[in-house]
């Protein structure tokens, strides 16, 4: 059993550091991510791999899960939004000209500040303890110097006044043009979609999304789909890392779309032709001539 001393010095019975300077390949984290309350130690660690990394390093889920060991991407998916919520990652998607989307991920050491710039150290820079002396020693009186006596000013022409410069005006750029209204028959599936939130918080769309899809909506409904039915197909089983409502909802109208209803009620078949019994002769109706029931339960017996 090991003797305790009760003279010990008290930072001496708990963590003691042994740091070194660091000159390269080190990354600084705050002590806001590193002991922040409501982040998991996988979230924290997660964060840490981010902020290490090179800017424009892919950091998509099957990325980050490439680079840890004993964590699946379920566990990666929801570290990522523990680091949303607490403002330490945003994940967004960005539209090229060419229309294609594009991830884009922001890392933040403290969320809520700036970015400030660095400030450059001067490249001639004087020692600490020069500028120490330089600071603490007096400047020395300087001599007294005669002062020159000017020459007698001569009256220079007053110049002629110029016209201010004109500046040229700026172009405005145009404000895009309101988006034409919905056809009055998508109106009944463009209210559909924008009710789905309240089944559904996550399927959140946007304006241009609800016009985008209420024509595949009404096809649904022109086809004899109940609005109910409707919206409980698009509803169900909701991705728990949803990232594109749109995008999910526009899969699902292509993929799952009913087929056309019939044009008019079927008509049943028609009844089969009358046939005279080899036996008896009495009429009956059957696809084909023979015996009619009583005969063949005749014959049986």
């Amino acid at each position: 059993m090991a003797s305790e001393h009760p003279n010990a010095r008290p930072h001496d019975r708990g963590l003691i550091h042994r740091n070194v300077r660091l000159t390269s390949r080190y990354v600084v984290i705050s002590n806001d991510l590193a002991q922040h309350p409501d982040l998991t130690v996988p979230a924290v660690g997660l964060a840490v791999i981010i902020q290490s990394l090179p800017a424009g390093t892919p950091v998509g889920i099957k990325a980050l899960a490439a680079r840890t060991k004993g964590l699946s991407e379920v566990r990666i998916a929801a570290a990522l939004r523990e680091l949303e919520a607490a403002g330490f990652l945003s994940r967004t998607r960005e539209r090229l000209a060419d229309g294609r989307f594009i991830p884009r991920t922001i890392s933040y050491n403290r969320p809520g500040a700036e970015p400030r710039a660095v400030r450059e150290t001067p490249a001639t820079r004087q020692a600490p303890e020069a500028a120490r002396e330089a600071q603490e020693k007096p400047p020395a009186p300087k001599a007294l110097e005669p002062r020159p006596v000017p020459p007698a000013a001569t009256p220079s022409p007053t110049p002629a006044p110029t016209a201010p410069p004109t500046l040229a005006p700026v172009p405005s750029t145009p404000a895009p043009p309101p988006p034409s209204p919905l056809p009055e028959r998508h109106l009944p599936a463009a209210a559909l979609l924008a009710a789905l939130r309240v089944r559904e918080p996550r399927l959140l769309l946007s304006e241009r999304d609800v016009r985008r899809l209420a024509p595949g909506v009404t096809e649904w409904l022109e086809r004899g789909a109940h609005p109910e039915a409707v919206s409980r197909t698009l509803c169900a089983a909701i991705p728990h890392d949803l990232a594109h409502p749109a995008g999910l909802l526009a899969h699902r109208l292509a993929a799952l779309m009913p087929p056309p209803l019939p044009a008019g009620p079927v008509a049943p078949p028609p009844p089969d032709p009358f046939q005279s019994c080899d036996d008896c002769d009495r009429a009956f109706r059957a696809p084909e001539p023979g015996l009619c029931g009583g005969c063949r339960a005749s014959a049986a017996a």
